[in-house]
């Protein structure tokens, strides 16, 4: 066998298996991360009503929802939807709507950006770690919560059942 066609087929089977072993704990890990984030915003928001309260009505500007109203919800939101991605429970579906809650979190708020909201999108320094979840969120919306889920083991016993797509039809 010619040298490049087993340097080709060496690295192929390296990527092959970091993919297959790597990819799902690099994915937990993310999910994870982000679900902490997350997380621990909603802690702080639930131990300090008052404070929540004051800054729904004094600084955060969330559009078509009453101050009040958006601080309860958003309190809730951090609190309950992080452990559906931390879990892997339907990831991808939650992951798209943190993914539009923490741009409606980021626009809410005129403090994170400083030189201005198209300055501050493009720049790396001005709300950082909104651009950072952003991106895990995006991950898990693209290439799902990987194997090490809740949503990929009830597939795996989905599929051990004979069920697909969602109907109690065998698989041929």
């Amino acid at each position: 066998m010619p040298l490049m066609q087993c340097l080709h087929d060496e690295y192929a089977r390296g990527t092959d298996w970091l993919a297959a072993w790597l990819g799902p704990i690099t994915l937990l890990f993310l999910r994870i991360w982000v679900a902490l984030a997350f997380w621990h915003a909603g802690v702080v928001k639930f131990e300090d009503p008052m404070g929540t309260l004051f800054l729904f009505n004094v600084m955060y500007h969330v559009p078509l929802l009453p101050p009040d109203f958006a601080a309860v919800l958003s309190t809730w939101i951090e609190l309950i939807v992080p452990w559906f991605i931390a879990f892997g429970l339907l990831a991808r579906p939650f992951a798209l709507f943190l993914f539009v809650y923490n741009i409606i979190a980021f626009a809410s708020f005129p403090g994170l950006w400083p030189h201005g909201f198209w300055i501050s999108l493009f720049n790396t320094s001005d709300f950082a770690d909104h651009k950072i979840w952003g991106l895990m969120l995006l991950v898990v919306i693209a290439w799902g919560p990987g194997r090490l889920s809740l949503d990929a083991l009830f597939m795996r016993i989905g599929k051990t059942l004979g069920l697909r797509g969602g109907t109690r039809e065998p698989a041929p």
